[in-house]
């Protein structure tokens, strides 16, 4: 009897030991600072889903000077979030990243502008001061002012570009005449900052027909080669989404779960779960990568006549492989 419960309690700790060296690890690159715009992962993470998919998830905030991108081409994350304008612009450049989910199905890019300035069309930007996000953020609005006809050479018969941080500053200290604004960020911080609905005008990007496909996930082309690694990015991208219908179904207790994983301490409960409801307006039912919407987005960008974000049609910019997978 001993030897059998010292064979049965040998067996229980090899299992577990296998379990422990089977779990894969996943390093994943946010396109910006820990917040509810990433509550799936954060989630996915803190409610087991990864671990129940064998994965050890790490995940790597991103910021106003961090390039996604960059961090994925040098080997610092398998998988990153980022915008499909940006993914395409760096593929035609000779960065091979693949769009190989597509969790947020909807836009919710905004340019919010003072109403004070006289702008109510967005013709009206003419020898205006426009801020926003570069690291690739800068396309959809480079794509828009193409097919405006408003060239970006500060003239008054074209536009000033003026990078801004992930704040509104510029905007209250009348640096800039409008600023890019998310749906579920950086326009509530307009308001929060005291000006109302009635000072502002907001232009959004779906209204204007120059809607972009935004938060997706990406990875090298490369390494869609090696059936491991299909296999573990379905296992993660099930996983995530997973993480993403809970926070949608349970914004408060997500809010907290992204607070919890904020090292900065620079967010707040009422922020982050307000974001959390936002954000669920755009995500979509599953991961899959809807065609007509990659082909809308690749459409806006070819616009631009002599300036356009990406000069051709891209080949191999998506699959649908590891998606189904993991669905």
């Amino acid at each position: 009897m001993k030897h059998a419960v010292t064979g049965l309690l040998s067996g229980v700790l090899m299992l577990t030991a296998s379990q422990v060296i089977a779990a894969d690890d996943v390093t994943l690159q946010l396109k910006w600072v820990t917040q509810a715009q990433f509550a799936g992962y954060y989630v996915a993470k803190d409610q087991g889903f990864y671990e129940e998919e064998d994965l050890n998830v790490e995940i790597k905030p991103g910021g106003p000077d961090i390039a996604p991108v960059q961090v994925l081409a040098g080997g610092g994350a398998d998988v990153m979030v980022d915008w499909l304008p940006s993914a395409l612009a760096a593929r035609e450049k000779g960065v091979p990243v693949v769009n190989i989910a597509q969790p947020f199905a909807r836009s919710g890019l905004t340019m919010v502008c003072r109403k004070e300035t006289g702008i109510e069309s967005p013709e009206d930007f003419k020898g205006k001061t426009l801020g926003t996000w570069f690291f690739g953020n800068e396309y959809p609005l480079y794509s828009w002012l193409s097919k405006l006809d408003l060239p970006r050479d500060g003239s008054e018969n074209g536009v000033t570009i003026q990078k801004i941080g992930f704040n509104v500053d510029p905007l209250l200290q009348k640096q800039a005449d409008c600023i890019t604004a998310m749906t579920y960020n950086e326009y509530w911080q307009v308001i929060d900052a005291g000006l109302s609905e009635d000072d502002i005008v907001v232009f959004n990007y779906t209204d204007e027909g120059v809607a972009t496909l935004e938060d997706g996930l990406y990875v090298l082309e490369d390494k869609l080669q090696d059936p491991e690694f299909v296999d573990r990015m379905a296992r993660f991208v099930k996983a995530s989404m997973k993480g993403w219908m809970w926070a949608r179904d349970n914004p408060e207790e997500a809010a907290m779960i992204v607070l919890d994983n904020d090292a900065t301490g620079a967010q707040t409960e009422k922020h982050q779960t307000r974001m959390m409801g936002e954000i669920a307006k755009l995500l979509g039912e599953d991961a899959t990568l809807d065609e007509a919407a990659y082909k809308q987005t690749v459409d806006t960008l070819l616009q631009g006549g002599s300036d356009p974000v990406i000069t051709k049609e891209p080949e191999g910019a998506f699959t649908h492989e590891v998606s189904k997978k993991a669905m």
